[in-house]
């Protein structure tokens, strides 16, 4: 029995699952650029049985699709949770609720390597979710509520703590995890007080308080976005155009940033971000940016777990061709572009002997984006309990090394699910699975790791194909070299 109806799921070698159970209104018609509301109740039993509709999205080009499987499940109805039980009538079962990633733009809870069956079978209740994405969920406009994706995460975490004791679940026992856009949507959690009290622990994959946009560059996306569809950029004007057309006009948003990258056009938060639809700092959902949020003791007492992959820009460039495309005259000036010091691509070069200036280039991006800034956010939380990791197995697949995103199919301990090979492979350890995941688990449980907080040793523990080890400030240099 949920608060607004009963369910019934189904068992599925030995654990519960409910799907496509709804958390919200469906976010059509006049509740389009609308904050969620509460789902209309229903009589009788409802099956839960299937994943419900997944929300519009651009989908991934050639040839990221083939790395990304990202079914689609038509229909309107995309705020809903799936849950996963090992004993629907237990109590006090951690819980875990998953937040996917998709840059903002793509994504949905319906990917089969988030199935949470292996998290029920080791004891966790786990919860995945969708959220509005691209314009509905996170452009700005002056005449609607801002940031209407985290506002639908929120809405979802509350759906959590009201239900999941139903589910065997304890409210007081949530960690929320996710990863790329799913961590930097947790960031932000962390720093609004909307989110308080909603979850005690917190990790973070890949992603940290990158996206977080002023609302004047918001506005210069929202007037871009007007531009495109030759509309007046509020939500009034733009509320009846059709979902197809309105997902077009912001891939078009988008790659007008990513091929200019200008300031000027898109705003400094924005180009920032690399990302044209994020979350803004719009004073109520985010009252101030996160970094200086968490600065100031916002969920301070939260546990956190945060890290990256060893080449997460590979991700980006080595399947697009670009990394082999980057020649020694392409990397200083595109580096030169970006204000990077010649001095910090010596230290890297230094350090990377026989690498390709491809190579370079994915490792200096990989510091810039996602290392530098997930340390950033440890730096902001000081004597807050935080713990750093680090996923460095290389797949040969594709030549994508450590790259961005390998760590999901070990984290959900979903090798073998459906689109998996086509990120990490055939043949990806089982071993390392099995230790990414009970750390991931464990966590859940007591909230602590088995190896040190980050300060002031800089300790991270690294999860490689023989194994996890504890190093102590790893490519140190590389890190310092940036202040």
């Amino acid at each position: 029995m949920t608060q607004h109806g009963r369910v019934r799921g189904e068992q599925h070698q030995g654990v519960a699952r409910f799907l496509g159970v709804p958390f919200a209104a469906s976010p059509t018609g006049p509740r389009r650029f609308a904050a969620p509301t509460p789902p209309a109740p229903w009589d009788g039993v409802r099956p839960a049985t299937a994943f419900g509709a997944t929300p519009p999205c651009p989908g991934y080009r050639p040839p990221v699709d083939e790395i990304l499987y990202q079914p689609t499940v038509p229909g309107d109805d995309w705020l809903t949770v799936n849950v996963w039980t090992p004993d629907p009538g237990g109590s006090g079962l951690p819980v875990m609720v998953w937040v996917h990633g998709g840059a903002f733009v793509n994504g949905n809870a319906a990917i089969p390597m988030y199935d949470g069956h292996a998290f029920a079978r080791d004891g966790v209740v786990l919860v995945t979710f969708n959220y509005r994405l691209g314009v509905d969920g996170f452009a700005w406009f002056p005449d609607a509520p801002s940031n209407r994706g985290l506002l639908d995460q929120i809405a979802a975490l509350e759906w959590v703590q009201a239900n999941i004791a139903a589910f065997g679940g304890d409210p007081g026992r949530v960690t929320v995890f996710g990863e790329s856009a799913g961590a930097m949507s947790i960031t932000s959690l962390l720093a609004s007080p909307r989110a308080r009290g909603l979850f005690a622990r917190a990790i973070t994959q890949s992603g940290a308080a990158q996206a977080a946009a002023a609302p004047a560059d918001a506005a210069l996306v929202t007037a871009e976005l007007g531009r495109t569809l030759g509309r007046e950029a509020n939500a009034s004007s733009l509320a009846d155009v059709p979902v197809t057309e309105l997902v077009a006009a912001q891939r078009t948003v988008s790659d007008a940033l990513t091929a200019s990258f200008d300031p000027e056009r898109f705003g400094p938060s924005v180009v920032a971000s690399s990302m044209a639809f994020i979350p803004v700092v719009d004073g109520d959902v985010l009252p101030e940016h996160p970094l200086r949020a968490l600065a100031a003791g916002a969920s301070a007492d939260v546990a956190l777990l945060t890290g990256t992959t060893t080449e997460e820009y590979r991700f980006f460039l080595v399947p697009t061709g670009l990394a082999a495309a980057t020649t020694e005259p392409v990397l200083a000036a595109f580096l030169t572009s970006r204000g990077v010091p010649a001095s910090v691509l010596e230290v890297y070069r230094a350090g990377r002997p026989d690498a390709t200036p491809g190579d370079l280039l994915a490792a200096l991006l990989t510091d810039r984006f996602f290392r530098l800034p997930a340390l950033d956010v440890v730096s902001a939380r000081s004597a807050s309990r935080t713990w750093v990791y680090e996923m460095a197995w290389r797949t040969p697949h594709r030549d994508l090394g450590a790259a961005h995103a390998v760590d999901i199919p070990f984290v959900f301990d979903a090798l073998d699910a459906t689109g998996a090979d086509g990120l990490v492979g055939r043949g990806a350890p089982q071993r390392l699975a099995d230790a990414m995941h009970r750390v991931w688990v464990d966590f859940a449980v007591t909230g602590r790791p088995a190896w040190r907080p980050y300060d002031p040793d800089r300790t991270v523990m690294v999860f490689d194909g023989d194994g996890s080890r504890t190093v102590s400030a790893p490519r140190d240099d590389e890190r310092a070299a940036w202040a």
